[in-house]
């Protein structure tokens, strides 16, 4: 029998997204809520099982944690990268990693959704017009503003087009950023502290690296004007959590859209939670129904492959 465990279903979708009973011999068990960070409380929970799918990187799989799992054989995740497995650790312990294609825009759509919730105060309006209220909110326009994009590869240039579609003029930079990309995409480069002194809205559309960790902090908050917006849907350290914290509440900037956080799921008594001038979403720019079925789909060819004796998209080969 293949004892299978699907992490982290928070919406409980997992399982009307993909055929697993096409799986031969298989014995799949959901779990809706989070696991915890306790690692040894983790590996007894997940003790009876040889095939995890990990939903991105809301499991973290170190190798102190992988170790703990003896009966582990295949981790399948969503997604071609995540940076919370550790794949050599993986690889030592005979564990197969493979993942899955993920869609392209669900992210970017994610990011205008929050820009325009700030913009156009929605929450706020929502909320009064539930209370028995009547046109509290007071938006601003996006025509004629200034879009800053921090990070032009893929999702920052989808997000990039939206600005332009709006009449907004739409900068860019990152750090290896060219006069060339920038011309392929319709936008000008400029320099780090241009972009974030001049911009009124800007989204951050970056890869969490070394480099990337803590790219936006006091000095660029400091450097924003007070009537501009801030926008992360990439991933949460890349912003300095604590300075964010410190530019809401001293209203040193109009308002904040965070989808991504540095823990995660963030407790329920974070500071975060409690600004009128910051939309929050809990990581869920990419938890559309057509991510779903692609990735648990593929998911279950992942394992069928790998009890066949050919894993496909495995990322920790040899």
């Amino acid at each position: 029998m293949t004892r299978i465990a699907i992490l982290d279903d928070y919406q409980n979708k997992a399982l009307g997204a993909a055929d697993w009973d096409s799986i031969p011999g298989a014995d799949v068990t959901v779990f809706n809520e989070f696991l915890g960070h306790d690692e040894v409380e983790i590996a007894n929970t997940l003790a009876p099982f040889n095939v995890l799918i990990a939903m991105r990187e809301r499991t973290r799989f170190p190798a102190s944690q992988i170790e703990l799992l003896a009966n582990l054989e295949l981790l399948v995740t969503t997604g071609m990268r995540n940076l919370a497995i550790d794949m050599d650790a993986a690889r030592a312990q005979d564990v197969d990693v493979c993942g899955t294609d993920m869609l392209g825009y669900p992210a970017f759509e994610h990011a205008w959704a929050l820009i325009l919730a700030l913009v156009k105060e929605i929450p706020k309006e929502d909320r009064a017009m539930k209370a028995g209220g009547w046109q509290e909110g007071f938006g601003v326009g996006l025509n004629g503003k200034t879009l800053g994009v921090v990070g032009l590869g893929k999702l920052g240039a989808q997000a990039a087009k939206v600005g332009l579609a709006f009449g907004m003029d739409v900068i860019a930079w990152s750090q290896n950023l060219t006069d060339e990309r920038c011309t392929e995409v319709g936008v000008r480069r400029v320099t780090k502290e241009e972009l974030f002194s001049t911009a009124d809205v800007i989204t951050v559309h970056m890869i969490l690296s070394e480099r990337s960790t803590g790219l936006v902090g006091a000095t660029e908050f400091a450097q924003m004007k007070p009537s501009a917006f801030l926008v992360n849907t990439s991933r949460g350290p890349i912003v300095d959590e604590t300075a964010l914290i410190e530019a809401l509440e001293s209203q040193r900037i109009a308002g904040a859209g965070i989808d991504v956080y540095d823990v995660e799921p963030l407790p329920a008594d974070h500071a975060l939670r409690g600004f009128d001038n910051a939309v929050l979403t809990g990581h869920t720019g990419y938890v559309i129904s057509e991510l779903y079925d692609k990735v648990y789909g593929q998911a279950v060819e992942n394992v069928r492959a790998w009890l066949d004796g050919a894993p496909v998209r495995l990322l920790n080969g040899e």
